[in-house]
């Protein structure tokens, strides 16, 4: 027996488990060892009183080992809560006086409607749901409708009312989340739509082919990160790689496509040791979908740099992902956070080795541990300046982290 309990001691510890994972085998084998014990030296009677106290004790050690940081950690996560989540958020983006387009449209975002159009679909299946939400239904359809009167609607921000170059970055971002949206789509269906064919031919139209963006969109300015800052063209970039790479019926094997392709590839591989860590791993998880974006050595780089910066929980800060700076002057968030935690879990799932495999089994764990079971979301906050969390805003950032932490978590299933 003592034989035994040593080596399930040294397995616990020799292995990769995490600390309730530990507790657990450490704290049921020392129950087995007790149980053997009191066989072979008690009684029949003080035997049956004793098995059902430790029986008892057992129970109790077995929630308890399952408790870290004086939390109890939850044994899965809540997908019909998450849906909730994020349809709630994306209904009342649609109908904020400020998202408001013309046409009766709205503006779709990187925070709320891309996560959402992304997640949502996995969400579906995992709910065995048979119809889109009303949400998503609304989603694409307004997306939709932007493509088909490409012409004649308004860019989202223009020229004359914020100013130059704002016409050209409403154009190149909204191309890219058009085409990234409806190809997202049409993947989770087999086939290739019209309207996404449409998506692309307004997407390549608006490549550059020259100067230091050749390969590469324009991109929103607003001195927001991560999105709609200096590195919006190469987050842009590779939102169109993931696009072209989701895209089914063999989109991304097209030869005319080919030159447009190696503009992009060759963008994202010259600017790549320039980057944020953040777009870094955005290029890494577009060459899951586009093998030959990134070359190996990159890839690994990236690799690297986020095993590192893992924090003892399992997550990861998206304070560490760039060096960023409030524009109020506040400290940012150093926590782990849903976003940058759900982020780099679904890359490291579809792009890792054997070697990312720990790190990927404790960032599940994280996300599964802190899922606010109320709300159903997970939280980050904001890059740019303190927010109320709980006001509309304040949940952009938590948006973007609950669309990403079901994307790895129904990855990982």
């Amino acid at each position: 027996m003592i034989a035994r309990y040593a080596g399930l001691l040294y397995q616990a510890f020799a292995s990769s488990m995490d600390l309730a994972q530990r507790r657990l085998v450490i704290t049921s084998n020392f129950f087995w060892c007790e149980l053997r014990l009191i066989e072979y030296l008690t009684p029949m009677k003080i035997r049956a009183v004793s098995l059902s106290v430790i029986g008892v004790c057992f129970l109790a050690t077995f929630f308890t080992a399952w408790s870290q940081d004086g939390k109890t950690t939850p044994l899965s996560w809540d997908p019909r809560a998450a849906a909730s989540y994020l349809d709630g958020r994306q209904n009342w983006w649609t109908t904020w006086p400020n998202a408001a387009r013309d046409h009766d449209t709205f503006c779709v975002t990187c925070h709320t409607a891309v996560p959402y159009a992304l997640a949502r679909p996995l969400l579906r299946a995992t709910l065995e749901e048979h119809d889109l939400a009303a949400a998503e239904r609304a989603l694409l359809a307004d997306v939709t409708k932007r493509v088909r009167l490409w012409k004649e609607v308004e860019p989202f921000y223009a020229d004359q009312t914020s100013g130059l170059p704002k016409t050209s970055e409403s154009r190149g971002t909204e191309a890219v989340l058009n085409a990234l949206i409806l190809a997202n789509e049409d993947g989770s269906k087999g086939a290739l739509t019209d309207e996404t064919r449409q998506a692309f031919n307004n997407l390549w139209a608006l490549q550059f082919k020259t100067g230091e963006l050749k390969g590469a969109w324009a991109w929103f300015n607003f001195g927001y990160e991560p999105w709609e800052a200096k590195g919006g063209p190469y987050f842009g970039a590779v939102l169109a790689a993931i696009a072209v790479g989701t895209t089914p019926s063999g989109y991304a094997a097209d030869p005319d496509l080919q030159d447009r392709l190696k503009a992009l590839r060759d963008f994202l591989q010259r600017n790549f040791e320039n980057e944020s860590l953040f777009n870094r791993v955005m290029a890494l998880w577009g060459s899951t979908k586009l093998p030959a974006l990134l070359t190996p050595s990159q890839r690994q780089a990236v690799i690297d740099a986020v095993l590192r910066l893992q924090q003892d929980d399992g997550g990861w800060s998206m304070s560490s992902l760039g060096p960023w700076k409030r524009l109020d002057g506040t400290p940012l968030d150093t926590n782990s956070d849903g976003y940058a935690t759900g982020l780099i879990a679904l890359v490291l799932e579809q792009s890792g080795t054997e070697s990312t495999q720990t790190a990927t089994r404790k960032a599940l764990s994280w996300l599964v541990r802190h899922q606010d079971r109320t709300t159903g979301m997970w939280s980050a906050s904001s890059l740019n300046k303190q927010r109320d969390a709980a006001s509309d805003t304040g949940k952009f950032m938590s948006d973007a982290a609950t669309g990403y932490a079901v994307l790895a978590l129904t990855q990982a299933h």
